[in-house]
């Protein structure tokens, strides 16, 4: 009787060290095109580039098909985010209306490996005719797209990494290097600080840490677990609970700020007194000298002062009193609303 079908259909597994060797073979063979490109690229060429990028007035559009198209596009962001006006558009679309957007003002880059993409070479005498500068990027010298913008950067290509040397992957790779270290080359050039990139990227964990301040994320009002120092501890369990902070703020009549008493201070007390803990005011029992912070400092500093000398979860945060003093509780922070608001 023969095999069963199963087995005779399970095809035969080269070795892992085979497959691994041939992987490595590939990364290597891909990092040996990307240095031809780097020590062949001409970077006077690419001064000249990234100067009128510089300089321009108006907005800097790039463009390209299929791939070049998603690089064109990704540059653009990549621009953005770093403090240069720039869009990208799609050829065919720019045909079909999209052209509007060009102004005399404006730097148009054309993305194409071959620097002979139809879709580019018909867009080009309608560009020039809206009074935009065109820049062609391309990997072949002396390419259509060469020829009819009025510059052009070469991109040194020795061949693509696929073995028929057809699919784009190591051209798409050298275009986002050379797209992205431009952009970057400008936003040094404009001096661009922390501050300005983190208003770029509002949502993101650096600009939450470099915009947000403690007055953005801190409880308020009705949402502060309050008590006065002759309360006693049963007394004040309602609002332990009720408010879910993991503290009370012990202050005076005034709002003053004298001490925070914490769950963790409760099991504390509890292991010490016992049930008798229950007949004792918060006063008794509160820390005095609590860690504080305004509620015009930077979030991020907020939570690093929570961590330090001994991680603590909740830090109230006090304003000036009518004598400009530090002591009035105007809000707390707690770590959950840190964590909840992306720090």
């Amino acid at each position: 009787m023969g095999a069963p079908a199963h087995e005779a259909a399970t095809p035969k597994l080269r070795s892992q060290s085979s497959d691994v060797t041939e992987l490595r073979n590939l990364f290597d063979k891909q990092k040996e095109y990307v240095n031809y490109f780097f020590e062949n690229l001409d970077l006077d060429q690419v001064e000249r580039f990234t100067q009128l990028l510089m300089g321009c007035k108006g907005v800097i559009i790039f463009t390209g098909v299929g791939k070049s198209g998603f690089i064109a596009q990704k540059i653009s962001q990549t621009l953005v985010s770093t403090g240069t006006k720039s869009v990208s558009i799609s050829p065919t679309d720019a045909l079909h209306g999209d052209l509007g957007i060009v102004g005399e003002e404006d730097i148009i880059v054309l993305f194409s490996k071959s620097g002979s993409t139809e879709e580019l070479l018909k867009l080009i005498p309608y560009a020039k005719a809206k009074g935009a500068y065109l820049i062609g990027v391309s990997c072949v010298k002396g390419s259509s797209l060469e020829k009819l913008c009025h510059m052009h950067v070469h991109l040194p290509l020795v061949r693509e990494l696929c073995p028929f040397d057809m699919a784009p992957v190591t051209s798409t790779a050298i275009q986002i290097l050379f797209g992205d270290t431009v952009a970057i080359a400008l936003m040094q050039a404009k001096h661009l600080t922390k501050e300005e990139y983190a208003l770029n990227h509002p949502a993101g964990r650096i600009g939450k840490r470099l915009i947000l301040k403690v007055q953005d994320v801190m409880r308020r009002a009705e949402e502060l677990p309050l008590c006065r120092e002759n309360d006693s501890l049963m007394d004040s369990f309602v609002e332990l609970s009720a408010k879910g902070c993991g503290c009370l703020l012990v202050t005076d009549d005034k709002r003053k700020l004298l001490g925070i008493f914490t769950d963790g201070d409760l099991r504390r007390a509890l292991n010490k007194l016992g049930g008798d803990v229950l007949q004792r005011t918060v006063g008794e029992l509160c820390h005095r000298r609590p860690r504080v912070i305004s509620s015009d400092a930077m979030a991020v500093d907020a939570m690093r002062k929570m961590e330090k000398p001994a991680p603590i979860t909740c830090l109230p945060v006090v304003g000036k009193d009518v004598n400009k003093s530090y002591n009035v509780v105007v809000g707390l922070v707690t770590l959950h609303d840190l964590v909840a608001a992306g720090l």
